[in-house]
């Protein structure tokens, strides 16, 4: 009989520790969902500085979304200080996961020059690639940004960005990733 209500308990236990877990699981996308919203409401009233507050944990935590939001609140100097290197820096870690804003805004970094080298090749690819992940209104305006620098480039660049493009594959968030520096002869010298 004692040996009966052990495993019971021991049951029981395992029950409350399985249901505690998949509760915490399910929680976790939950709560990244509430701070990415506060965090992009509050840039949308104004609040620079919440919507930093509440981004930077996401961002450090690999959410695309986040990423791309907070490398524009540093691009223009919205409630953190301008900082162009650090926001290509989070361009470029949003947009190799696949999220459209950040990779457009990443496109537009290497298009200005903004904490890139001046790179239209890149530009383009990028652009390329977050017009191609979105739709309707969004979609226009990725491809006109796309198509305004690809008016900079001979055929053979943009024959160059395209391939680039399509052989993009999305990977996993990695804390360390920079944007591409440096001049394209000297990331892709000529075989």
């Amino acid at each position: 009989m004692r040996r009966h209500r052990t495993i019971a308990a021991v049951s029981r236990c395992l029950l409350a520790a399985t249901l505690a877990m998949l509760i915490g699981v399910s929680a976790a996308p939950l709560a990244h969902a509430d701070a990415l919203g506060r965090g992009t409401t509050a840039y949308s009233r104004g609040d620079y500085v919440r919507a930093a507050r509440e981004l930077t944990p996401l961002a450090q935590r690999g959410n695309a979304r986040a990423l791309g939001l907070l490398g524009f609140l540093y691009e223009n100097g919205f409630g953190e200080p301008q900082a162009y290197d650090a926001a290509a820096d989070f361009y470029a870690q949003g947009a190799v996961q696949g999220d459209p804003f950040a990779q457009a805004m990443l496109g537009l970094s290497y298009d200005k020059g903004h904490g890139v080298p001046q790179d239209f090749i890149l530009a383009y690819k990028w652009l390329n690639l977050a017009a191609a992940r979105t739709n309707g209104h969004e979609r226009d305006t990725y491809a006109r940004f796309r198509d305004a620098v690809a008016s900079k480039m001979s055929k053979d660049e943009i024959r160059v960005g395209q391939r680039l493009a399509i052989s993009w594959i999305p990977v996993r968030f990695e804390p360390s990733l920079r944007a591409e520096r440096g001049s394209w002869d000297s990331r892709h010298p000529s075989p």
